[in-house]
């Protein structure tokens, strides 16, 4: 389990009502696999270093300054003390701006969560009033915070006995699916085939729990380390799944009846009529 690891404090603000939150960090990177980079001759780690384009001499990180090119070659000089001036009102204060039915977040907008608890015991009654009140009515919080000194705008939801603040892409961010889809033509589904497709799904049924989520990548990255540790030859690779469905009426049959169900007889198909003299 990954340790906590707190981002900020601040404050949480509905109108009058305020409480001191504390926002933790809900994801960890700490358990991946992390390569070093290695010098192929030697096998010692190597470090990265920024060089002059024009000399090619190693400039020393006193000597480095942030710039943003505004035609080819030109750059505008952006001094670090210049950007932590830039304060945000909503830095240290998590304003409620609206609050949005829960049933319309678009996922593909949601992209790091946090936890968010009470600062110190003051603030733990007026946090539970706002959370309680959020969960009857079913809605989420919209605000914006400063994070890592970048304006965010999070999305605030009730999670327990705490809250869950999640960062927010920006629309232009997000490819929009129509963008994707337009080549899609729509197709009459079977309606045979679509009661067993539904069948098949009613014999998988599951709760949403992410411990038996699985990082087959992260594993078969850990395996082929250890093999190569020990001198061994690394694991085969899975199969890739076969793909040639030929009859998809047949398939799904076949794999309702392995997970013990039985799918529907199939109708007759009716003779088209003959018009009468």
């Amino acid at each position: 389990m990954a340790t906590p690891r707190a981002a900020g404090k601040g404050f949480m603000k509905v109108g009058s009502v305020s409480c001191g939150v504390k926002i933790i960090g809900a994801v960890s990177e700490a358990e991946k696999v992390h390569f070093r980079i290695l010098n192929r001759k030697d096998g010692l780690p190597v470090k990265s270093a920024y060089l002059d384009e024009e000399t090619g001499d190693t400039v020393a990180a006193a000597e480095q300054v942030k710039g943003y090119e505004v035609e080819k070659g030109e750059f505008i000089h952006i001094e670090p003390d210049e950007i932590k001036k830039l304060k945000m009102v909503s830095q240290h204060t998590l304003e409620i701006g609206e609050f949005v039915p829960a049933a319309e977040i678009d996922a593909r907008y949601l992209e790091k969560p946090y936890y968010l608890v009470p600062a110190d015991a003051p603030s733990t009654e007026a946090f539970a009033v706002i959370r309680d009140a959020m969960a009857r009515k079913k809605v989420a919080a919209r605000s914006c915070v400063v994070l890592y000194q970048r304006g965010r705008e999070v999305l605030i939801q009730p999670l327990g006995k705490g809250m869950l603040m999640t960062e927010l892409r920006n629309h232009n961010e997000v490819v929009a699916a129509d963008a994707v889809f337009e080549g899609l033509k729509a197709r009459k589904v079977d309606p045979e085939m679509l009661e067993i497709a539904q069948l098949l799904i009613d014999k998988k049924p599951a709760k949403f729990d992410p411990s038996k989520f699985d990082d087959t990548y992260e594993q078969a990255l850990v395996a082929m380390i250890e093999a190569k540790r020990k001198g061994k030859k690394p694991p085969k690779p899975a199969p890739e799944p076969k793909t040639n469905v030929i009859n998809l009426a047949d398939v799904l049959r076949k794999s309702l009846a392995q997970e013990g169900g039985k799918a529907p007889s199939k109708k007759p198909r009716t003779a088209p009529k003959r018009k009468s003299a």
